[in-house]
């Protein structure tokens, strides 16, 4: 994602969201990647309690610089995955 608060709220959100995984965060100066295996589901009201405001989770798919996988984006949380699990 680009450097900024979004990011950082993303990436906090990230590790309350998935506390049985490993988030690892890579500062790139300009953007940061941020990262777990197989798949990362962040939810809309984690991240409006990190950044304080009421946040939008199409929001995310702007500030993201690349990512590696699928997306689904829902209303109330965002997941980040490589294989469909049914």
């Amino acid at each position: 994602m680009r450097q900024g608060e979004l990011a950082q709220a993303v990436f906090e959100a990230a590790e309350v969201d998935n506390p049985d995984k490993i988030i690892t965060i890579e500062d790139k100066v300009a953007y940061l990647r941020i990262q777990t295996d197989d798949e990362m589901i962040i939810k809309r009201q984690t991240i409006e309690e990190m950044l304080g405001r009421s946040f939008n989770m199409n929001e995310i798919e702007l500030d993201l610089a690349s990512f590696s996988g699928r997306i689904d984006t829902q209303v109330d949380y965002i997941r980040f995955y490589h294989a469909k699990h049914l």
